[in-house]
């Protein structure tokens, strides 16, 4: 599958000190070659795999007007990258971890859809030992730890301008206020929640097995029907269709699991993405908290794993052999 760079362009901000953000301007856009082909289809395929969230502009954007000048005609992609990269320096500079970095805006084609990525790239440096074996720093870009990045398909924000989902973004690392600049500098918000989506899709399979009244066997073999659907589309890279799932699973009563979906008012996009951290609710628990993490199969509780809630307290039967083994080593038995 190729990746075709229509036009690409790199910035730069340096940080002179804790109040100034230097900016650094191409004076052309990047030439297309072996290397920058390589790096951006590096970038698309880091940014493909990563849980995102989805926005739309705001009606008073600038960039989205700035964009819509470019897309016409009016305005040049690297003087839209140019004054772009001018207002991301004002946002950025706002917030006391700025650190600068390259910034990099690529219009770029990929399956039939056009694609503007915007990221700034940090630097990290390594060692390299050349032919002569002599020892020599480098510096290069690390895309895979990338966090500040947000991609616009333009196709989808063109051809259907009502949409909540044409606009992609990283939040960044727990702690770092990464989206908040970003977004103003977007002048976007939030649009699909996908989480939100994931959850009301599990609210409903638990929702559907009870009504149609499963016992444990069945409604854990539901779950687990519905879960490797759902993650065989998040390892194609495919979002997951009502539809399509609706036929892998087994009616109620003549009743499609779609149909009970719409009934129930679930509010369930036709397709939306997979959030992997929710659908392993499917099939497993998971939580920890006060130095406590415990992670079992669903199908285990009731039969060796038990919860009483009048207590709040969880009793295993059978403990894991390593476990096991620190359990006999730490009491001397």
């Amino acid at each position: 599958m190729s990746l075709d760079i229509e036009q690409i362009a790199l910035h730069q901000l340096n940080k002179r000190d804790e109040q100034t953000l230097d900016v650094v301007l191409r004076d052309t856009l990047l030439t297309p070659n072996a290397a920058v082909d390589e790096m951006m289809a590096e970038l698309h395929r880091v940014y493909s795999a990563k849980s995102k969230a989805y926005g739309l502009f705001n009606e008073d954007s600038e960039l989205s007007a700035a964009l819509r000048s470019c897309r016409k005609g009016d305005d040049d992609f690297l003087s839209f990258s140019r004054a772009a990269t001018g207002r991301l320096r004002d946002e950025l500079a706002k917030y006391p971890f700025a650190e600068g970095g390259v910034v990099l805006f690529c219009h770029y084609r990929f399956l039939a859809v056009e694609y503007l990525l915007v990221a700034v790239l940090n630097s990290r440096s390594s060692m390299r030992v050349n032919e002569q074996l002599d020892v020599s720093s480098i510096h290069y870009l690390d895309i895979n730890h990338a966090d500040i990045v947000a991609r616009i398909d333009l196709t989808e924000w063109e051809t259907n301008p009502e949409s909540s989902r044409y606009l992609t973004f990283l939040k960044g690392r727990v702690g770092r206020k990464v989206s908040d600049f970003f977004m103003d500098f977007l002048g976007a918000s939030e649009g699909l929640d996908t989480k939100a989506q994931n959850r009301g899709l599990l609210q409903a399979v638990d929702d559907f097995c009870t009504e149609a009244q499963l016992d444990k066997n069945e409604r854990q073999n539901y779950r687990q029907q519905v879960y490797t659907y759902c993650n065989e589309q998040l390892q194609a890279g495919e979002e997951i269709a009502l539809d399509d799932l609706s036929e892998e699973l087994p009616p109620w009563n003549d009743k499609k699991f779609k149909e009970f979906t719409q009934e129930q008012g679930y509010q369930l996009e036709e397709t939306f993405p997979a959030d992997r951290s929710t659908l392993r609710q499917l099939t497993k628990f998971a939580g920890s908290g006060g130095g406590l993490s415990i992670n079992f199969d669903a199908m285990l509780m009731g039969e060796r794993i038990f919860w009483d809630p009048a207590t709040d307290t969880l009793t295993i039967k059978g403990t894991p052999p390593n476990l096991r083994d620190q359990l006999q080593r730490k009491s001397g038995k």
